[in-house]
């Protein structure tokens, strides 16, 4: 049975359910820890829950992997990993810890930042222990996403020079997982089997609806962090052998199978599971002896909440998972939660490959150029969304075209680089021979072109400072006609712009407990991945948000199972 255009694919999340007596209610079943979604941060939970002795019960809507399974797999490290080592780089925690607070812009503290830095080799340690495998090769040059052969590189901005700390060289942070095609699949598979191996006990097809929290002494509703520990939760499940039930996990199958060549289709598929859910899924609470740990991820598929904080990115095409609907972010606010960032969208402008395109020029709607082309990717998305009306045009001559064309159809790249790039560049590009043509065709002020072009090339020929901070290197002097603008706006059917929300609940950050609007603890309530703000929530590099699910998973598992606060 098809579903109407109308229908929501949202969770539904309902008010908190206050209880006095946790034994009045009928509970179908319990477990030291509840996580709420397996993806990364979920599963990391589970495990490190059960290595501490708790039993776990790990649920999810769909059938588990979340945003996690349909990444790049790649997991940020530093400070001295074996592939570092073995690829003739020296780094140091303290290093990464200098380069991250750039880039983290304070959506955690310094002393976060300093323990994640601190910890990134163990937990790179602790997920080979959980049967991922990593490598040192490199790539040639500055990529987005290493090619086939490839697994270590640079993921964020670590060689743009108003970056460096001057006092260590850049070091190449992303492990890419070793793995065939993108290896995001690898890195959840090997995750979802140690969850299992571990001893946690799975609950798919099941979401969760509503928290179960203990009423405060006074009998007040509504009081945040007076009122109790966070008890349970209410589950509607789907039945196990009803065909509504298997046809549910046909459709997501076919969701992850169109999400990205016909995304109407994959959305038609997303309304009818959610129709299934509303017809067949039957109710139940499940208790939490200790406590329940939130990691269902963003919202980008939550129209409303998109709608209410990130109007922004309207355009942008979504990064994530079905499950991505700010369930747990909604589930939290259900009981007073504090949320921060939730205007915070990653709006990911890569313009390499091919690595001859940012040697041109960005310049905005008016023609004049607004942020060093060679940064990492989201972070020119974000001057261009956030300062820039999400409008801005590369600007290439014939000798860039030429090279960046023989990189797409010769230099290795994945078809989803190559692609977009050569349909951008051979059949949308605006042409012209001269400057003021070229702003003619594009709409820009001639005049404020113009002095970009004249600012830039005076800077590639040795003749003064570059004014957006390009490397010596990376700049390239364009004299003369003929141009090619190349639009890289968002909304760009021929070169989407993804998007992915940053903001979330705000966390306790020595345990992971959710904080209540006065910043006191939610007593048996913790967030990862994300749900939460953590070190990803401030400005996006390619690997932190994975390895931040690692990072704040294990956090929040230890704590749970331990009862520490």
């Amino acid at each position: 049975m098809s579903a109407s255009p109308r229908t929501s694919t949202v969770t539904p999340v309902e008010p908190a359910l206050l209880i006095e007596d946790p034994d009045s209610l009928n509970w179908s079943e319990g477990a030291d820890v509840l996580v709420i979604g397996w993806g990364a941060a979920g599963a990391c939970a589970a495990i490190e829950a059960r290595s501490h002795g708790a039993s776990v019960l790990v649920m999810d809507r769909f059938d588990g992997g979340g945003a996690s399974t349909l990444s790049g797999g790649v997991v940020y490290a530093g400070g001295g990993t074996p592939y570092q080592q073995e690829a003739g780089f020296s780094d140091t925690p303290e290093a990464m810890a200098r380069y991250l607070a750039k880039e983290v812009q304070g959506a955690v503290s310094e002393a976060t930042i300093a323990r994640f830095c601190f910890d990134s080799v163990a937990n790179l340690c602790w997920l080979e222990d959980q049967g991922l495998r990593f490598d040192a090769r490199m790539p040639a040059h500055k990529t987005s996403y290493p090619p086939k052969d490839k697994f270590l590189y640079y993921s964020g901005n670590e060689q743009v020079p108003a970056y460096q700390d001057g006092i260590s060289a850049p070091a190449p942070r992303g492990h890419r997982t070793l793995g065939e095609g993108q290896s995001g699949k690898e890195l959840y598979t090997a995750l979802r089997a140690a969850t299992l191996r571990a001893g946690a006990v799975p609950l798919t097809q099941t979401a969760v609806r509503r928290l179960v929290r203990q009423r405060s002494a006074n009998g007040e509703e509504g009081e945040g962090g007076e009122d109790g520990p966070v008890l349970g939760v209410q589950v509607w499940t789907l039945p196990a052998g009803h065909p509504e039930t298997l046809r549910h996990a046909q459709l997501q199958a076919q969701v992850a199978r169109w999400r990205l060549v016909r995304p109407a289709k994959a959305m038609a598929c997303r309304r009818e599971a959610a129709a299934i859910e509303q017809r067949v899924a039957q109710p139940r609470y499940i208790r939490a002896l200790r406590a329940v740990v939130l990691t269902t991820g963003g919202f980008i598929y939550n129209p409303d909440m998109m709608a209410a904080h990130a109007p922004q990115a309207k355009r942008g095409w979504p990064v994530g998972a079905a499950g991505c609907d700010g369930s747990g972010i909604r589930l939290g606010q259900s009981v007073g939660a504090q949320t921060q960032g939730l205007d915070n969208v990653s709006a990911w402008r890569f313009i390499t490959p091919p690595s001859a395109w940012p040697r041109g020029l960005v310049v905005n709607a008016q023609g004049a150029r607004f942020c060093n082309e060679e940064v990492y990717g989201a972070t020119l998305g974000h001057e261009m969304i956030s300062h820039h009306g999400g409008r801005a045009w590369l600007i290439l001559d014939r000798t860039l075209r030429a090279q960046a064309t023989r990189q797409c159809l010769w230099g290795g790249l994945w078809a989803f680089q190559s692609v977009p790039a050569l349909t951008l560049m051979w059949l949308h590009a605006r042409k012209a021979s001269t400057v003021a043509a070229l702003a003619a065709r594009i709409g820009a002020d001639p005049q404020t072109l113009q002095n970009s072009l004249d600012q830039a090339n005076a800077a590639a020929q040795g003749q003064g400072a570059d004014p957006v901070g390009k490397s010596t290197g990376m700049r390239h002097a364009m004299p003369e006609g003929p141009y090619f603008a190349l639009d890289i706006s968002i909304g760009s059917p021929v070169f989407p712009l993804a998007t992915l929300t940053l903001g979330g609940l705000v966390l306790d950050e020595s345990s992971g407990l959710v904080l209540d609007a006065q910043g006191a603890p939610i007593a048996g309530l913790y967030g990862a991945g994300r749900a939460a703000v953590g070190l990803a929530s401030g400005r996006y590099v390619s690997g932190l948000s994975l390895a931040d699910c690692v990072f704040s998973g294990r956090r929040a598992g230890k704590a749970a199972a331990c009862g520490t606060a």
